[in-house]
């Protein structure tokens, strides 16, 4: 899930980059429990709106501060309204598994993602990928079977939710990559929540009055508003973070970090809501982050290989 940050980081850069990426493993996990507190009353879509206009609304002060111009380049719009449409889309996917499933099961599910941008590029893009990085793929998925299967007989359908999260942040990866080296963290932030929003927003006033649980929009009363703030507060926080954490150190020593995320989504999930994994579920969850590690592994020691 992580881009490749600038080149020849020094020793402090890299600590300071360490830092941040366990500050977002402990702090994206709040953005799930305010979304999932919020949930109880506030539709889905209301939620995933109200988590990007506040990243928006956080990321424009920091735009006039640090002079940074809202012009973006003709060439790049068309990437970064592809950025923030998976996010939005996979945010969403996100936030109405986890307003029935527990954080924990969920959040193992999406991290299928990396596996899945390893065989896109494979199969699609046509990169070079050696057999044992597919062979860890292929484990992740049936690590996510495992998770997948007691969570479909407890919740039903809403099991496969979060595999929609995963593909649209695999393919949302991929379109970062890029676009990451060609625009500021705090500018990127800031297009990608204003988008977001400007397409969000409309389809909730579409459906005012529907009387659909997931897009007819509420008044919120009372902790709702905390809620709402917190998703928003804690997905901008968490993400300028790993931002910043990216071009401070390689992903190859930030990488095995973000599965740190799990644990601190199981402790929320446990002390918070009481939800635990079952026994199934928590072997699924082992699976997954011994594929990505692994996978990891592979990849630094092909980065080793490769004549500088």
């Amino acid at each position: 899930m992580i881009t490749t940050p600038s080149p020849a980081p020094t020793p402090d850069r890299v600590l300071t980059g360490v830092a941040l990426m366990l500050g977002f493993c402990l702090t994206a996990p709040l953005l799930d429990v305010a979304a999932k507190l919020a949930s109880s009353n506030v539709p889905v879509g209301q939620i995933t709106a109200a988590r990007f206009l506040i990243q928006c609304a956080l990321m424009a002060p920091f735009i006039w501060i640090m002079g940074l111009s809202l012009k973006v380049a003709r060439a790049h719009v068309p990437t970064l309204v592809s950025r923030a449409l998976l996010l939005l889309f996979a945010t969403f996917c996100f936030i109405a598994a986890i307003r029935v499933m527990p954080l924990a099961d969920a959040l193992a599910i999406v991290f299928v993602a990396p596996f899945i941008v390893l065989l896109i590029g494979k199969f699609y893009l046509g990169e070079e990928v050696v057999p044992r990085r597919v062979g860890a793929a292929l484990v992740g998925f049936v690590g996510v079977l495992f998770v997948i299967q007691p969570s479909f007989a407890n919740f039903g359908a809403v099991a496969f939710i979060p595999l929609g999260t995963a593909l649209a942040f695999a393919f949302y990866i991929l379109v970062t990559r890029t676009l990451s080296r060609q625009m500021h963290p705090v500018s990127l932030q800031f297009h990608t929540g204003l988008i977001a929003s400007l397409f969000g927003i409309p389809i909730l006033l579409l459906a005012q009055g529907s009387g659909s649980d997931l897009f007819d929009p509420i008044w919120p009363v009372g902790l709702a508003w905390l809620w709402l703030i917190g998703a928003g507060f804690f997905a901008t926080i968490s993400h300028m973070m790993m931002t910043y954490a990216l071009s401070l150190a390689p992903s190859s020593t930030l990488a095995p970090l973000q599965y740190f995320e799990l644990p601190v989504a199981t402790f929320f999930g446990y002390f918070i809501f009481n939800d635990f994994p079952n026994t199934l579920s928590l072997t699924g969850i082992v699976i997954i982050i011994g594929a990505g590690l692994y996978m990891i592994h592979r990849e630094r020691v092909t980065a080793r290989t490769i004549p500088q």
